[in-house]
Order: C-alpha cells, then structure tokens, then sequence
C-alpha cells in the first residue's frame, strides 16, 4: 500500500498563453516588498476520497472558483508552507531544504485531519514552478522567489467533520528583504494579554488559524511602536514560546544559544533546525530549554545575555535589539546586530546561495 510520502503523481505543464513581457516584470520587480508581486504560473492538484490526489498540473495563475459552503469557510481546515528559490552564482536557482518542507507539511495535514499531499510530489512542484517562472528569482543580495504551497478544504458541505475533497496550490512571489533594513534590529513588544497556542492545540502546525490568533498581538505591537511580538505560553504567561512568525533565539556571554523546546504550541521552523545544526557544528554549545521573560529582563541588566534574534524563512535571521512590555523596557546591547547573529547569518545565507559548499543535501539545485 502506498504512503502519503510518496505517489505517482504526475504534473501537467499548461504555460501561460499570454506571459508578461520582460519590460513589464522588470518594471514589477525593481522594488518587489515581500508578498506583493505575483508570477505567471501556479501549481493546482485535486483530492477526493477514493480517487486520492488527482490533476496535478502547471498552469496560468488566476482566481480559485470556491462554493460559499466550502469547509474551508466555515471550519478553517487549510494549511500552508513557505519556502524561496535563490539565483546562484552561475545564472542558475535553487532550492533550500524544500523536503524538509515537505515533510511539515504533511505532518500540518495529519494534524488538520486533511488529506496528506506525498512528499515527492510537493518537491516536484516546487520544482516544476521555480522552472517556469525562473525570470522571476531577482539577481540581488536580498531578492528570492518565495513560494508558497497551500491546501484547502473545498467540498461543499455544512456539518462539522474532515472534508472529503482538498485543493492543492502552490503561487510564487518576486521578493526582497522582509524587513526595511535586513542589516539591523527589530524592537518587539511581550504579548501579556494574547497567547499565539495552548498545548493540544495547532500550535505545531502550520495553519492559517495561528497567524489569524496573532494579528490583534501584532496589532498593539505596532502601536508600541514595535515591529514583532513576543508570545508568552498559554498557561503560566511567562515562558517565551516564538514571535508572531518566527522562531527565537538568545546568546549569552559565554557563547551559549539557548531557544524554547519545541512543544504542540511551537511551530518546528526549518530555519530554527538549521541554525541549530550550524552553531553546533561551529563549536557553540546550543540547549533546547525553557526561558522565562523575567530571566531575559534580568539576563540582560547582569551582562549575562549579549543577543537574541528571530528566525524564519521569510528574514532569515533578524537580531532583536529592543524589548517592550507594559512593566518596562530594556535595549540589548547597543542594540545592534551582534556577531553571532551575523556569523549565523553569513553561514546560512551562504549555503542557501549556494556559495560555500554544502555537505547535508539542503542546497537543491532546480536548473
């Protein structure tokens, strides 16, 4: 019997009959911002239980026909993945660690009670999209063709059980840097009123229901004045668990990274798993451990913590340089990017383009 890891599951090539020209997409993509500036193609396949996952294919991007009783408007059973092509030094893309996406995305699916899509197949797409719309990756320092695979419910039906049909799309976006200064910090804001996930929750997954539990944190966030929030757990409120989209870690004096253990209230970042293996094969002692905000606080007032930084796909790697809370705020440092997080940085950017060699398969080379 077959697993969801793998399938037979063939992709269709359907090119966009009328392509934007090359004037238009470099006109596009001179300043993309992150999420704004969309390809020309997309991957779609289907799902129906006793068929499984059917008409896989490449096409023309465009609006996605939706019944109003889709399950995916009324009991939010939808899950997502986020990834980047990178232009390499000989004209050519890749891929960073996309099986490890896979991989989440299925076990995001298990979670969701959603049909899993196989892993073969999820890289193929991938794949398959970065080739079509390869004039899309910007040759720039920080530009990257962010990808985007998503599945949704979309059988038609008003009753409150898993969905017997799902959608699988995958779009791509032109991107550059996430932050208006990717050399520089974040100030962030410690959420006391908001939590992000409970244990037992979906809080592991990577489902759109998270993001939408954030945005109100993120909301008084900004209106701190403050660019990321800090999410405490669910039943002590006061262990740091991530950022509203990105993993957290802190370095002390002595070189030590400590970053919270992952529990089913902390979404399992790639890039976290990634920094972890680079620091300790760099010699620095790494630990998976709690960490309350009040420790942070003092940590930093006794010079016992030097930096801390937030980690994701979509920024890399982002130093913290100034911490908010309606008790009081402190500045880490001089606030600066410190250079653990900059020596982090370097490494992954380096081997995500390609440019230092890489010995654990994650560099994947598309064309």
């Amino acid at each position: 019997m077959r697993t969801p890891h793998v399938s037979d599951l063939t992709f269709e090539t359907h090119a966009h009959p009328a392509r934007r020209t090359s004037a238009e997409r470099a006109a596009l993509m001179e300043n993309p911002g992150f999420g704004k500036v969309f390809t020309d193609h997309m991957v779609v396949a289907r799902y129906s239980a006793g068929r499984g996952w059917h008409d896989a294919r490449i096409q023309a991007r465009e609006p996605i026909p939706l019944d109003p009783a889709a399950a995916v408007l009324h009991y939010a059973q939808e899950i997502f993945e986020g990834l980047k092509a990178y232009r390499t030094a000989d004209g050519g893309a890749a891929l960073f660690r996309a099986d490890a996406n896979a991989r989440r995305f299925r076990q995001s699916a298990e979670r969701m009670a959603m049909a899993p899509f196989p892993e073969n197949a999820f890289v193929e797409a991938m794949h398959k999209l970065v080739q079509i719309d390869r004039d899309w990756i910007p040759d720039t320092p920080d530009g990257s063709l962010y990808l985007r695979p998503f599945m949704i419910a979309n059988e038609a039906f008003l009753g409150v059980k898993p969905a017997s049909e799902y959608l699988f799309v995958t779009i791509a976006s032109a991107v550059g840097s996430y932050f208006k200064d990717p050399t520089g910090t974040v100030t962030v804001w410690i959420s006391e009123h908001f939590t992000r996930a409970a244990p037992g929750g979906t809080g592991a997954a990577k489902c759109g229901g998270n993001y939408a539990a954030s945005l109100a944190a993120q909301a008084e966030a900004a209106r701190q004045g403050c660019e990321q929030v800090v999410f405490l757990d669910a039943a002590e409120r006061r262990y740091i668990e991530e950022l509203g989209g990105m993993n957290v870690f802190f370095v002390f004096a002595d070189g030590t990274l400590q970053t919270p253990p992952l529990s089913d209230s902390i979404l399992p970042g790639i890039t976290r798993d990634s920094v972890i293996t680079l620091a300790r094969e760099a010699g620095l002692t790494v630990k998976e451990e709690p960490y309350t905000v009040d420790s942070w606080r003092a940590d930093v007032r006794a010079g016992r913590l030097t930096e801390a930084f937030a980690c994701g796909t979509a920024a890399v790697i982002t130093p913290i340089g100034t911490v908010k809370g309606r008790e009081d705020n402190f500045t880490i440092g001089d606030a600066v990017a410190g250079p653990v997080a900059r020596r982090l940085r370097g490494m992954l950017v380096d081997l995500q383009r390609g440019t230092t060699k890489d010995s654990r398969g994650w560099f994947q080379k598309v064309f």
